[in-house]
């Protein structure tokens, strides 16, 4: 009796840790919705003539639920992200299709709170996605559980890619820096299936969130970044933040396997290139939500350490396809003629591995613990890393995983105050088989930092 009364408290406690009792859901949807879809179905459309509601056509490069079943077992191997593998015909579709809101293709991909809004992005990778960046008035429909809908930013207007050239094309992920003001790459990208089309320059969007107007727009040169397709995420990096002018943007190209830095101060951005940039093809092969898929992300996720004496900082980076960590000095990626250099020395070090299965999409420094947190994408969870202890597999702990209902996290951030936002979206589903619609396939989940370590190695 006694070894069956242990027996099951352990297997309570292996629930606990499976259901993810290390975070807290704050929303969740089964498909997502607007304030204002740009469909006529509420309210005004600004800047918009007649509009016409849509109607499915199998011509477009879509999926639509309930068509192809609604089985989720593992297909055979798919090699790209980018494939049709339900095999819809594709159409020509030019930067002057406006189908305003198809629910289904509506995917959110990143989280980032700033006192009391939640900027949730939306990136271009079907049609009918009436804005790319949104937030949540977390004071108006902050209610835990809810599926709230989302309010384009800055507004509506600013989200038609097809009304105007300055207008927001694709965002993936945003940050909020030191000095208030969020920041976020526009990737000029419509990521259609089989019709991928580049109609604008990528560029850096920074909007001051004290007034929500846009501030600064740097168009990347095509001859640093060919095209927006791998530009995900940004890390921003401010040395003293009563100097908001000289700030470093440290940007990620997943595609291209390149680390590109942006000054602020001299409006100027450079390109550089390391092995350590590549994906690593031992850890290319995923296994997430009953999809079996090969892919080949490289640098994916940088993060920054603490501020040393001389006011230099590690810059930790990872492939996503890699269990491994590496690290390199901002010193040597703000100084433009190192980008120049073919032989980088020892400047780039590998850190060590987190271990097997350890992919991750996005991870952040916290300063209050000490803590690296990160996005484990085939545990579909959370883990950590002390940076007190040495860089090994026995000192990565894990925070939640939870294969039911937080598949894929998608994007990790920390606000001012201490708290973990984390974006889970079934996005290998997505892409493979089909999304249940009467299911919650998008979530938001969220953590005090001291809680999230607690009771984990990275104590």
């Amino acid at each position: 009796m006694e070894k069956l009364f242990v027996a099951c408290l352990i297997c309570s406690l292996q629930i606990i840790v499976v259901q993810g009792e290390g975070m807290i859901e704050v929303f969740k949807w089964k498909q997502m919705d607007f304030h204002n879809r740009g469909d006529g179905s509420n309210g005004p459309v600004v800047g918009i003539g007649p509009v016409r509601k849509p109607v499915p056509s199998e011509d477009l490069p879509i999926v639509f639920p309930g068509r192809y079943g609604r089985d989720r077992k593992k297909r055979d191997v798919i090699t790209s992200r980018d494939v049709n593998p339900i095999g819809i015909s594709a159409r020509t579709i030019t930067s002057n299709d406006d189908t305003p809101y198809i629910a289904y293709n509506n995917v959110p991909m990143g989280a980032t709170h700033f006192q009391g809004r939640l900027f949730v992005t939306m990136p271009r990778r079907r049609v009918g996605i009436p804005s790319t960046l949104n937030f949540i008035d977390m004071r108006r429909e902050g209610k835990q559980g809810s599926s709230p809908k989302l309010y384009a930013y800055p507004d509506f207007e600013t989200n038609q890619f097809n009304h105007s050239s300055r207008n927001l094309v694709s965002v993936y992920r945003t940050t909020v820096d030191d000095c208030q003001r969020l920041w976020f790459i526009d990737t000029g990208m419509l990521e259609y299936p089989n019709n991928r089309q580049q109609i604008r320059r990528p560029s850096i969007w920074i909007v001051d969130l004290k007034t929500d107007r846009v501030i600064k727009r740097f168009d990347i040169p095509e001859s640093i970044a060919e095209t927006g397709r791998g530009l995900a995420s940004l890390t921003i990096d401010i040395e003293n933040k009563r100097d908001c002018s000289a700030a470093y943007a440290y940007i990620p190209d997943l595609v291209y396997r390149r680390l590109y830095v942006y000054s602020l101060a001299q409006n100027r951005m450079w390109s550089f290139e390391h092995n350590y940039f590549n994906f690593d093809p031992l850890a290319g092969d995923l296994d997430i939500g009953d999809q079996t898929f090969r892919w080949d992300d490289g640098i994916f996720s940088i993060t920054l350490g603490p501020h040393q004496n001389d006011g230099s900082r590690s810059v930790y980076f990872h492939p996503m396809a890699s269990n491994n960590e590496f690290v390199v000095s901002n010193r040597v990626l703000q100084l433009e003629s190192n980008a120049a250099r073919s032989d980088h020395g020892n400047d780039f070090r590998v850190l060590g591995s987190r271990g097997e299965k350890k992919q991750s999409t996005m991870h952040v420094y916290d300063p209050r613990t000490q803590v690296v947190f990160y996005d484990e994408i085939q545990t579909n969870g959370v883990g950590c890393w002390n940076t007190k202890k040495p860089f090994s597999a026995a000192n990565h702990g894990t925070v939640v995983a939870n294969a039911r209902e937080m598949i894929y996290p998608s994007d990790l951030t920390i606000d001012a105050d201490g708290t973990i936002w984390v974006m889970t979206n079934s996005m290998p589903i997505f892409i493979y088989s089909t999304l249940e619609t009467d299911v919650y396939n998008f979530r938001i989940w969220k953590q005090n930092v001291h809680e999230a370590k607690r009771n984990t190695v990275c104590e």
